[in-house]
């Protein structure tokens, strides 16, 4: 099946949307960008799912992040199922979301961008779309990607932390451990040597002794 892998460049494709006709590329500009799809207007955990996408919509703004959401009803049904997804969140049930929803009623991009659930089938049997999340870099390339099956929400706050990371590590030598939150210590890649991960993080690493002897577990503070 056709889909993206890590490193890919994203297609630049054109779509209807419930913000008008784009060119993913251009609509991406110069910023960091999260494309994710869901198997059908109109259903819980999409609905659930797209209400929490909204609210967190500033934060994903201080990231420099562009949202858009992907379904594979029409335009005008996005723009009726909008209203529904706002009157959830309890607010005024108008026809638009922070962040433009594409309609793929021929399910060509989702075919195209590997986004469809072989085991999760809609009423005329048809597999629906799963809920894919993209993360593409300023270099439209894919930076990430999290696949869960049609009946299994996603963790926004997750995705959040995740794209933290990402930004950091492709900003700094480092990489982040287990758990990691923004202000916790990270590690500094294998392939720096000691000598310079001392001139890159002046306030110190601490590495942790293992029986191997091996000094592969280099910790510094999250960098400035």
């Amino acid at each position: 099946m056709p889909g993206l892998l890590l490193g890919d460049e994203a297609p630049n494709f054109e779509a209807e949307t419930t913000h008008g006709k784009i060119r993913f590329h251009e609509f991406l500009g110069n910023s960091w960008g999260i494309l994710f799809s869901h198997p059908r207007d109109f259903t819980p955990v999409c609905t659930t799912e797209l209400g929490r996408a909204a609210k967190l919509a500033p934060e994903f703004a201080k990231r420099n992040i562009k949202m858009i959401a992907l379904s594979i009803d029409d335009v005008n049904d996005h723009l009726s199922w909008c209203k529904d997804i706002n009157a959830y969140n309890k607010d005024q049930p108008t026809e638009k979301l922070p962040f433009p929803i594409i309609a793929d009623s021929k399910r060509e991009l989702a075919v195209q961008l590997g986004m469809l659930d072989p085991d999760e089938r809609d009423k005329d049997g048809m597999p629906l779309t799963a809920r894919v999340v993209f993360v593409f870099g300023p270099d439209k390339k894919l930076k990430l990607s999290i696949l869960y099956p049609a009946t299994t929400g996603r963790n926004f706050d997750e995705i959040l932390r995740v794209i933290d990371s990402l930004q950091l590590t492709a900003a700094k030598k480092v990489a982040t451990p287990v758990d990691w939150k923004p202000g916790d210590e990270v590690m500094v890649i294998p392939s720096l040597s000691d000598e310079e991960a001392k001139k890159l993080f002046p306030g110190g690493i601490c590495t942790k002794e293992l029986p191997s002897g091996k000094k592969y577990l280099r910790y510094t503070a999250h960098p400035k």
